[in-house]
């Protein structure tokens, strides 16, 4: 896709391929109450002088604080963090309320249990289309020596549990499925026996994101997005090993299968148990924006928060 045109949203789905970490950047008001926002678009500049950047939109309520400040600090977050960065993503009223913070060397909140922080006297500003580029020089920082949050296809993610997924999945011959939605709604697909599943394809290790994306793709001609695992189990009585991954689906109308609303599942024609389970899981973690990885057997198993360690 190029040219004049571009779709902004079809854009921001590829940008999100980029993996990246979490931060929230913070400072004060003109009355020197604590403000900050959440912020993935993060860089580091300069060692000599010492200089980073931040992107801040201007549909931010907090542009004019930040673009103006003489001075800022940015919480690069630690894995176990997830709910912090959500608080900052929100119009919460008082952001602060629920976070350890303190007064940096320089004057801006930084966090404590942070994986890193920068303290930092405001450089320069950038105006840049849509965003306004803060570059930073840094006047402190700490590093706590811990892993950071990630995040990337518009979910979060964590090293430790991709580390445990993986390993979970195990070698060999796998069955991948897809929890693909859109718009509240996910894609079944009829068996021979009309009962209902999800899309899924037999692969070998390691190619299971792009077979899936070629079986929505290429069968039932809808663009597809792989996010991260949903589901990684072991299905004892079949001896096969299975691993379900979030989808975001593009527009259309689907060559094969239809469209359900996570409210109005077809719970008395779906294929499995584990089918059953793995909707109803989702559509409780979808509405509260929360999702975790399920690490089991087909009847028992735990499901790892992301925002913590395994």
């Amino acid at each position: 896709m190029n040219g004049p045109g571009l779709d902004p949203r079809q854009l921001r789905n590829a940008f999100g391929a980029f993996m990246t970490g979490v931060t929230v950047v913070t400072s004060h008001d003109a009355d020197g109450r604590p403000v900050g926002f959440t912020a993935n678009s993060f860089a580091s500049v300069s060692l000599d002088p010492p200089l980073l950047l931040v992107c801040i939109a201007r549909s931010s309520r907090n542009y004019a604080v930040f673009t103006g400040a003489s001075g800022f600090a940015v919480n690069v977050l630690a894995e176990t963090q997830k709910e912090v960065s959500n608080t900052f993503a929100r119009p919460v009223e008082d952001r602060f309320a629920s976070v350890d913070w303190m007064t940096g060397p320089n004057g801006a909140p930084v966090f404590p249990g942070a994986a890193a922080w920068f303290d930092c006297t405001a450089e320069r500003v950038i105006e840049a289309g849509d965003h306004a580029i803060l570059i930073g020089r840094v006047e402190a920082f700490e590093n706590a020596g811990l892993n950071g949050l990630g995040y990337a296809r518009g979910g979060y993610f964590t090293a430790a549990m991709e580390a445990k997924a993986s390993g979970a999945a195990g070698e060999g011959v796998v069955e991948a499925a897809a929890v693909a939605e859109r718009g509240g709604a996910v894609l079944l697909v009829e068996d021979a026996a009309g009962r209902l599943g999800l899309p899924r394809c037999t692969v070998v290790e390691g190619t299971a994101p792009r077979r899936i994306v070629d079986l929505i793709q290429g069968g039932i001609g809808l663009a597809a997005t792989v996010g991260f695992l949903f589901s990684v189990y072991q299905d004892r009585a079949a001896g096969r090993q299975h691993v379900v991954y979030r989808v975001a689906l593009g527009e259309g109308v689907p060559a094969r299968g239809r469209l359900f609303g996570l409210d109005r599942l077809p719970f008395d024609r779906l294929d499995t148990a584990q089918t059953a389970d793995i909707l109803r899981r989702y559509a409780a973690e979808s509405a509260l924006g929360n999702f975790g990885l399920y690490v089991g057997n087909e009847t028992a198993g735990r499901v790892h928060p992301l925002s913590r360690e395994a």
